[in-house]
């Protein structure tokens, strides 16, 4: 497996330098989700492009709590299309405009403010997908984002994987056919923990305090995409991880000393 990872990334990133590959590569390091042969290096995150629907099947992307606390770097909102994708194959600021959606980011410029380059990059039409604005981007989908970096300044990092589902009939949108998904997951990984949460989010209007519904397990987001996930850990691991749910997600937190332990909590 390490070696096929290698021999993709090197297929679509053979101009990287050697600290980018191992930046592209700090974001799968418990397993690619896929085998698609368009992976994207990013400073900030991994992606592996979907041609067909001009959305991104997955983004990977490291949490740690250093970069989170020290991150000062403001939003750019610079979105352009990826130059690293063909015309045609991928989606165009002409796409979203007027289409009734948001440019829904993947990997959240929340979590890239501790580089330029990375908040930059966050921005590139790549890592984005159509999804309904209020109360989804602009709600839900962003209440998770924060809760997801609270959880990683508590827990000192986390990995995380995010991506569209499509479930029904499928929306197009743009002279590319930008596929509009029905739904979207977020798989979070504690390492230190080895624990992990998963959630399923149907991209429509929602209260962020509805957040606990949507806990699924990750064996569900992967019969659900086709992904696999934490495919580097022991088989075994794996599979305890992976099929059990979060049973309490109330907040649990308590301070001991200057540091803050935190299970599992959308009220965080």
């Amino acid at each position: 497996m390490k070696k096929w990872i290698l021999i993709l990334l090197l297929f679509v990133s053979h101009n990287l330098q050697a600290s980018e590959m191992d930046a592209c590569k700090e974001h799968i390091k418990y397993g690619l989700p896929s085998n698609n042969p368009v992976i994207l290096c990013r400073l900030g995150y991994t992606l592996s492009h979907n041609s067909k629907h001009k959305v991104a099947d997955w983004v990977a992307y490291h949490l740690t709590k250093e970069r989170i606390v020290m991150g000062n770097i403001p939003r750019t909102d610079n979105f352009r299309p990826d130059p690293d994708l063909q015309k045609g194959k991928r989606s165009e600021l002409s796409d979203y405009r007027r289409s009734g959606f948001d440019r829904g980011h993947m990997a959240p410029a929340g979590a890239m403010k501790w580089s330029q380059r990375a908040m930059s990059e966050s921005c590139l039409l790549s890592n984005m997908a159509p999804q309904v604005g209020a109360g989804f981007n602009r709600g839900i989908w962003k209440s998770l984002e924060t809760k997801v970096r609270n959880w990683a300044k508590a827990r000192g990092e986390l990995y995380v994987v995010t991506g569209p589902i499509y479930k029904s009939a499928q929306k197009k949108i743009g002279k590319n056919k930008v596929t509009v998904p029905t739904h979207f997951f977020k798989v979070v990984f504690d390492p230190i923990k080895v624990e992990a949460i998963a959630f399923i989010l149907p991209n429509k209007k929602n209260k962020s305090k509805d957040l606990p519904k949507f806990i699924v397990r990750v064996d569900k987001v992967e019969s659900e995409t086709g992904l696999d996930f934490l495919s580097k850990l022991n088989n075994n691991v794996e599979k305890v991880i992976e099929r059990k749910v979060q049973p309490s997600l109330r907040s649990e937190e308590r301070r001991v000393g200057k540091e803050c332990r935190s299970r599992w909590s959308p009220y965080h």
